[in-house]
């Protein structure tokens, strides 16, 4: 459960932190609480899972990745979380995930995002995940962003 200062401290940073050089002091001083509690509250909120991350989330085509892919892998279900989870760890891969087929439509079963400045860069990185999953993968494509959607999680009132 939480209590009055977490629910205001969950409104207070839901639309994100301060852009400021102390984000967390200036939460502080917005709801009257010092900033270490601040911070401790929030450790606490990550740890019971009421909230799931604290993360930058940035704005792609501002910082110069106008194409955006989606890869998506059929791969072999007897190694694709072990499989997964290196395509995760790559410093290219912004968001890695296994997910059900719906055959015989959808075969793929891995979906790895790629960010780039063009299509061939954003292939390029496909072709290396490609050499990591190997034998093991049976297809793949790339599905490529054609609009900016509007991303928020969940939002609660004051």
């Amino acid at each position: 459960m939480i209590d009055a200062t977490d629910r205001a401290l969950i409104v207070a940073t839901q639309g994100g932190l301060p852009l400021v050089a102390r984000p967390y002091h200036a939460i502080a001083e917005q709801l009257g609480i010092p900033a270490e509690e601040v911070m401790c509250r929030l450790q606490a909120m990550l740890a019971s899972g009421v909230i799931r991350r604290i993360g930058a989330v940035p704005n792609h085509y501002a910082i110069g990745w106008t194409a955006n892919g989606m890869t998506v892998w059929d791969v072999d279900d007897a190694v694709v979380d072990e499989l997964g989870a290196r395509i995760g760890g790559l410093d290219f891969v912004t968001h890695c995930y296994r997910r059900p087929r719906a055959r015989p439509t959808w075969p793929y079963n891995l979906f790895a995002m790629v960010h780039g400045a063009s299509r061939d860069e954003c292939a390029a990185k496909a072709a290396e995940i490609r050499g990591l999953l190997g034998a093991a993968c049976r297809g793949s494509d790339i599905l490529y962003s054609t609009r900016i959607l509007k991303k928020s999680g969940l939002r609660i009132g004051s």
